[in-house]
């Protein structure tokens, strides 16, 4: 995205940047000039993201900020975006990263692990979507963009919760794609697939073997794979693109 006409660098929330693929997206578009809002979850978290923040503030020479916030509540996403917009100046671009798994077979699903899935994952994204959008529409500019996953697309065993969550995701982003397009927003979706992060840490050998030899290019993908292309949709070389759902999976899904 080109910088505002105010002179001032263009400004980014990426929720969900405590750690993992939020954080290798909210480094991306550090490097590439944008003032960064990070975000995390809770209080618990909020003083490891602060130095997340200062370490990239001091590495790419960028303002940052850092604000915990659980984005399932209407009310807490809606201050998440007024604070950046207060300390940064504007929100041109959203990254919707914030997501959690609770894995289980639909036969032992808790209705509570269904609603905590889709509250953050779904829901999370679109109390922010909504409540960026309205300066964005504003400013008649804009770029949102959505994590979803592979298993959003093709499903997975044991992971209805999740899958159903990320497919949601994806009818959110064309949706409003197709609502904000007038106004210069574009909004796009990541498809993650097995990207190396806490969450396969707890994988054995044998299981990350397993994995591998379903993907095409043999291994799994690194936070740094999915932040690559989220720093693209947010620069002017993506600026004709929007409603589209992009895998980064290895070529799992082929």
């Amino acid at each position: 995205m080109s910088t505002p006409g105010d002179n001032r660098a263009p400004a980014a929330l990426v929720t969900g940047s405590g750690r993992g693929i939020g954080l290798a997206c909210a480094e991306a578009l550090a490097k590439d000039g944008f003032s960064i809002a990070l975000n995390c979850s809770g209080e618990g978290s909020l003083e490891r993201t602060r130095n997340h923040a200062a370490r990239i503030a001091e590495t790419y020479g960028v303002e940052t900020r850092a604000f915990a916030a659980d984005v399932s509540d209407a009310r807490a996403a809606g201050q998440l975006v007024d604070d950046t917009i207060a300390q940064l100046g504007a929100i041109d671009v959203l990254v919707n990263n914030a997501g959690i798994t609770r894995d289980g077979l639909i036969a032992r699903m808790s209705e509570e692990d269904f609603d905590a899935v889709v509250g953050i994952n779904l829901k999370g994204t679109f109390n922010c979507c909504k409540a960026a959008a309205k300066p964005m529409m504003k400013q008649r500019r804009g770029r949102i963009i959505n994590m979803s996953s592979i298993v959003g697309i093709a499903g997975n065993a044991g992971q209805a919760n999740y899958a159903a969550s990320k497919a949601g995701v994806i009818g959110l982003t064309k949706s409003l794609a197709k609502e904000l397009a007038r106004r210069n927003i574009t909004v796009n979706a990541i498809a993650p697939g097995f990207i190396a992060t806490d969450m396969t840490d707890a994988l054995t050998d044998a299981q990350r073997d397993e994995i591998s030899s379903r993907i095409g290019l043999g291994r799994l993908g690194e936070a740094a794979d999915v932040a690559a292309l989220a720093a693209f949709l947010a620069s002017p070389a993506a600026s004709y693109i929007t409603g589209q759902v992009i895998a980064v999976d290895g070529g799992l899904a082929l």
